[in-house]
């Protein structure tokens, strides 16, 4: 038996379980589980100490993302970067912990099948974990201007690492929304539901894309308000089954059944009518 799970405080919502266990179906591994656990901040590494060598691996959701890569033994170069890790594997040859960020691919991988290609400029909503994952999935796609929208102030990890980038980072005040977005090629909301600023006249590119990392409920207000302005935007499902495929090859050394993933999460989230 070999045992997975997504651990986080809330986590019953998480459709990590869904996508985890639809590959391990369609790849024939029947003795594979996948499971929710939720940890509260400050428990991770107490869960962790207590894993038998069955698991070996964890889908990590907020507010562990920070303590994942403190307890790891070993961390690969993306989540080192962002200080933050959304996966940790079992490294077969130490027995320790590995931690890697794949909300970066996700982010990535979700833009490029929207059709980005080469952009410079791009606007971004947040400054967390999460927008720092965005941000370094917007720099790998060669993004080397980002206005980032914030209520206060960009938080300093997210500065710094714009900065061992080579980006340049602009704080914008979320009421000056549609001034960061007149030149922007990409937009990226990296916030819950409901706290992205939706502004009453907002002009767009028709080109811009736009990428609302929410998946339910959907549309959020910020997404349905920038279709409506006439640009292209997707929902976080595709980011959400590009992260999991690729911690399910992290986990199994197989690569993940995307199509299978992705039917999966289409049921599920029309069973919940989202």
């Amino acid at each position: 038996m070999r045992r997975c799970a997504v651990v986080g405080d809330p986590v019953d919502h998480s459709l990590s379980p869904v996508l985890h266990r639809a590959a391990y179906r369609a790849l024939g591994l029947p003795d594979w589980s996948y499971q929710r656990v939720r940890v509260p901040a400050g428990g991770l590494a107490g869960l962790v100490a207590g894993l038998g060598p069955e698991w070996v691996g964890l889908s990590v959701t907020m507010p562990g993302k920070e303590e994942a890569l403190a307890l790891a033994e070993q961390a690969g170069e993306q989540a080192r970067l962002v200080g933050a890790a959304n996966t940790l594997v079992r490294d077969g040859t130490a027995g320790g912990w590995r931690a890697e960020n794949t909300d970066v691919d996700g982010i990535r991988r979700a833009l490029q099948e929207q059709g980005v290609r080469h952009p410079q400029r791009a606007a971004l909503v947040g400054s967390g974990a999460t927008a720092r994952s965005a941000l370094m999935a917007l720099h790998g796609l060669g993004v080397r201007e980002v206005a980032a929208v914030v209520r206060r102030q960009v938080r300093p990890e997210t500065a710094a690492l714009g900065d061992r980038l080579g980006v340049t980072l602009s704080a914008v005040p979320e009421a000056e929304l549609a001034a960061a977005v007149e030149g922007a090629d990409v937009l990226v909301s990296t916030v819950p539901p409901g706290a992205s600023p939706v502004p009453e006249t907002l002009l767009v590119r028709p080109d811009l894309a736009v990428l609302d990392v929410v998946y339910a409920p959907w549309p959020t207000p910020f997404a349905a308000r920038l279709a409506a302005a006439g640009a292209r935007v997707q929902g976080g499902g595709t980011m959400l089954v590009h992260q999991a495929a690729e911690q399910v090859r992290l986990m199994t050394g197989l690569e993940a059944p995307l199509a299978q993933m992705r039917a999966a999460l289409a049921e599920a989230l029309n069973d919940t009518g989202e």
